[in-house]
């Protein structure tokens, strides 16, 4: 609903101030109406109820039962002796007591990850900027979030600047969410796409913003997921319905016997209570007591295990639940991998220069405790920039930014001017692609270059054509006779009026025709038209700046505005081609 709405209309139903937020005594009424702002959890169990429940087991039941019957036939048969009883009773006992302690320090590891949580928030109460608890915010608090913060909650953005907030543990993505607080979602947009809205539990990675909170606690997106997980209850484990399954058998064996042996003692006119003394002891030796204590051992040392390598087990059986799993379904994002980039190759002539420069060219804040905070890409160059030595307070210090076009998809770059000295510095980083078309074509040609293996397959068709096309002859009508050369001796065409001019080694040809005419009779890359007026052959072309080309024989030609673009790719594809062409010979 808040995403589809204006800053303004969403300031007006929360009844708040953009500029002086709530009052305290509107926060202390919502506080009285909404509650904390602070996720629930079910309700914590006493230690007592944790041990009782451990006896909820179809074995134990049994178990317990044996014991007591066991107890019962010895005070019957006089013997007194309640050995097998207690020992039935403490391994019952001892069973549920490593149950009790493991789940024990699970809630406790479980309650130290609960205090990631943002504790305090930067909000704006009646004109003033105030820091508090996280806890006391309610809709239509406006607070203030910057690079580092968590979200303290769901809240619909006023104002934004260069903002991006990571939101993996919400929608899966890696990347952060860039924000825009003037954008308006419809509402089949999908969380993810919601470029107005900050949601609770998420990481502000870059840039500032001002926003109004919409929902507190367990209103909030992670709140209803939070709810969806303490709704649900827990199925029973794999070993817990085997267990259960020879728990039933046995308990019927147990039962079959003492009926099939009692009944036998009657028919040979044996005592009955002696019979049935019998087929009680019979039953009870049958039950497996150490079952159990086994079973919950075993489990413990796997719990053990796991926790060591940083894995958080909360109830025992889940450890076989774990083991006997064939396929697990689980987002790549900080499960599969380490949810971080990293800086592994560097490709560059000048490594610690590229990595200064590139470290300028970022938002990214470095901590007291040198942690960095940013954008998963540039916290990986300002972490490489750390290994090799460079800090970037320190170089921000010696090349201070003056100032800055951020990233955006359009551009896809961002672009730093900073001061050194006398000197102004511009830095670029941005997509590969959109760089490389920036730069100079001496450039392109060595990037090219480093690649050239892998483009054989091209390169080979490419140089199939233009050799092609210079073996081509072409023919023409010059004065009432046909006249044909080859393309290999052309150097370059001028046109005139009505007329052409086709200057040769030897010989120039002149009539009567159009440069577009010539190129279509031409219709060869190797020609290529490079002012209104001209068109050049590549092969005789000894040099191109800005705006002339020099020929071989020392002509110039002037290079049009209108064709730069066009001529300077048909000529690096040239170029190209034939320094394979000699790159081929060598080999």
């Amino acid at each position: 609903m808040w995403q589809t709405l204006k800053k303004e209309e969403t300031i007006e139903k929360l009844n708040t101030n953009e500029k002086q937020g709530l009052t305290e005594e509107q926060v202390r009424k919502k506080q009285e109406k909404e509650g904390k702002n602070k996720l629930e959890d079910k309700k914590k169990e006493s230690i007592l109820i944790k041990f009782i429940k451990q006896f909820n087991d179809f074995m134990i039941i049994i178990l317990i039962i044996a014991s007591i019957i066991s107890a019962i036939v010895s005070k019957m048969q006089g013997e007194n002796d309640y050995i097998d009883s207690f020992i039935i009773i403490a391994i019952v006992i001892l069973n549920a007591i490593i149950g009790v302690i493991q789940e024990a320090k699970a809630e406790k590891s479980i309650e130290a990850l609960k205090q990631l949580t943002p504790q305090k928030c930067k909000t704006i109460r009646e004109g003033n900027i105030k820091e508090i608890n996280a806890e006391e915010l309610v809709k239509g608090d406006i607070i203030l979030l910057e690079a580092g913060n968590y979200v303290p909650a769901d809240c619909r953005l006023l104002e934004t600047y260069n903002l991006k907030i990571e939101e993996s543990s919400l929608t899966g993505e890696n990347l952060p969410s860039e924000k825009d607080a003037n954008y308006i979602c419809n509402k089949e947009e999908q969380l993810g796409d919601m470029k107005n809205m900050a949601f609770m539990a998420s990481t502000v990675v870059n840039g500032h913003a001002k926003a109004v909170v919409t929902e507190t606690g367990m209103r909030t997106t992670v709140g209803k997921i939070a709810n969806m997980m303490i709704e649900n209850e827990a199925p029973e484990t794999p070993i817990q319905k085997k267990l259960g399954q020879v728990g039933k058998i046995l308990g019927i064996a147990c039962l079959a016997i003492c009926i099939l042996i009692f009944l036998i003692g009657i028919i040979k006119k044996i005592e009955p209570i002696e019979m049935f003394m019998t087929s009680v002891g019979l039953a009870v030796a049958a039950i497996p007591e150490g079952l159990p204590a086994i079973v919950t051992i075993v489990l413990s040392i796997g719990v053990t295990k796991m926790s060591k390598k940083n894995s958080i087990i909360r109830k025992l059986p889940a450890v076989e639940t774990l083991g006997s799993s064939s396929v697990i379904c689980s987002d790549k994002t900080g499960t599969l991998t380490q949810n971080k980039m990293k800086v592994v190759e560097t490709k560059t002539t000048d490594e610690k220069k590229m990595i200064e420069y590139a470290t300028l060219c970022t938002d990214c804040e470095i901590t007291q405790n040198h942690k960095v905070i940013g954008e998963p890409t540039e916290k990986a160059i300002v972490e490489k920039a750390l290994e090799i030595g460079i800090n970037k307070r320190t170089t921000e210090e010696q090349m201070q930014r003056i100032a800055e076009i951020p990233f955006d998809s359009i551009r896809k770059m961002m672009t730093t001017i900073h001061k050194k000295g006398n000197k102004y510095i511009v830095i670029t980083k941005g997509a590969p692609d959109i760089l490389i078309e920036r730069c100079e074509i001496t450039n392109k040609a060595e990037i090219r270059k480093q690649n050239l293996e892998n483009d054989l397959k091209e390169l080979f068709k490419l140089l199939n054509i233009y050799y092609k096309k210079t073996m081509k002859m072409i023919t023409f009508d010059y004065y009432g006779r046909k006249t044909s050369i080859f393309l290999k001796d052309i150097h370059y065409i001028t046109s005139f009026g009505h007329d052409i001019s086709i200057v040769c080694d030897q010989e120039t040809y002149t009539y009567r025709s159009s440069l577009k005419d010539a190129l279509k009779l031409i219709d060869s890359p190797v020609v290529v038209q490079v002012h209104r007026s001209y068109a050049v052959s590549m092969m005789y072309i000894k040099e191109v700046d800005k705006n002339n080309i020099i020929l071989k024989d020392e002509t110039c030609i002037t290079l049009g505005k209108k064709y730069v673009d066009e001529f300077m790719f048909q000529y690096r594809e040239y170029l190209i081609s034939w320094v394979y062409f000699i790159w081929l010979q060598i080999l």
